[in-house]
């Protein structure tokens, strides 16, 4: 089981991140931790902490997008993990969140592709911008069976504390790198989970350390290009969504969207964003991971293996 930490720019949070992780309850096998070209020394932080983290210095920012495929590429393809727990640097684990969630997997009578955290803020009330959505149209049994290990079924999950079958890597591929930031692992757990089984653990608690209490919509300022262009991407050119899924999501984007604006104070700012993401998000697909992270990871030719093997395998499937 291999722990990836995407950085960037905060190294103190970076510090007690790897702190967090070397306190579990159930030890992590190994770390790694992946810099997107901070400008501060996190990646010294890193090599230098105690938990004997790997270190992937990262020739350029590829956003939290770019830092997962790189991530989950070099954990599955390099280090050959069966198990990849995800996070950023402001996630701060409790001693046993790993315990909690392999513990619900073990439990679980069936195969289980990605488990995910309760995501709580510094004064302990539920994170709004890590809430996973609860699988709609579970059966009776899916639900009994979730709620045996302590957990429910859920549709998606958040890279704020996931933990994903190397297996599942290895079939549906890697995050696309091209989104940056934002809704990223939206897309990625619910292509992961479209035909799979993911539970949400609530035993298992982290603290998203955010600087604010708030979800996406607390006014993003330009960051809003990205909510708009990837959200269209997701609906139009992923395969994570069904035909049904597609309409429904696009109605919850249109009203996230209004809410957005009418609680901005800088709603001139966010028409700008919001059309070029829209713009963008329908002229536009996302660019293939090998073009967008070649000149930031040397090694892409690790991430090109497992994405080649993964859809060879979605072929034959």
């Amino acid at each position: 089981m291999v722990a990836v930490v995407v950085a960037y720019n905060r190294r103190d949070l970076l510090g007690q991140a790897l702190d967090a992780l070397a306190a579990q309850t159930r030890p992590v096998d190994a770390v790694l931790v992946v810099d997107n070209r901070s400008d501060d020394d996190s990646a010294v932080v890193a090599s230098e902490h105690p938990v004997g983290a790997t270190v992937l210095e990262l020739a350029r920012n590829t956003g939290g997008a770019g830092g997962f495929a790189v991530g989950l590429a070099h954990a599955v393809e390099g280090l050959e993990a069966d198990l990849v727990w995800l996070m950023d640097d402001d996630t701060i684990a409790t001693p046993t969140a790993l315990e909690e969630l392999l513990a619900a997997r073990d439990a679980y009578p069936g195969r289980v592709a990605l488990l995910g955290s309760r995501v709580v803020w510094h004064d302990g009330r539920e994170h709004p911008m890590n809430t996973p959505r609860r699988r709609p149209g579970a059966s009776r049994n899916e639900v009994t069976l979730a709620s045996a290990v302590r957990a429910y079924p859920v549709r998606s999950s958040s890279f704020v504390s996931m933990l994903v079958d190397a297996r599942a890597v290895r079939f549906h591929g890697l995050p696309v790198a091209d989104y940056f930031i934002w809704n990223d692992d939206f897309e990625y757990s619910c292509r992961v989970l479209r035909h799979g089984t993911g539970l949400h653990v609530p035993a298992s608690v982290v603290e998203h350390r955010t600087k604010a209490f708030g979800a996406t919509d607390a006014d993003p300022g330009d960051r809003f290009y990205y909510e708009v262009r990837n959200k269209l991407w997701m609906i139009l050119r992923s395969g994570a969504l069904s035909p049904e899924e597609r309409l429904l999501y696009a109605g919850a984007a249109a009203r996230l969207w209004l809410r957005t604006f009418v609680g901005s104070e800088a709603r001139g700012v966010l028409v700008r964003a919001g059309l070029r993401g829209l713009r963008d998000g329908l002229v536009r697909r996302p660019r293939p991971n090998r073009e967008v992270l070649r000149a930031a990871w040397p090694d892409v030719a690790e991430l090109e293996r497992l994405e080649a093997a993964a859809e060879a395998r979605r072929r034959a499937a």
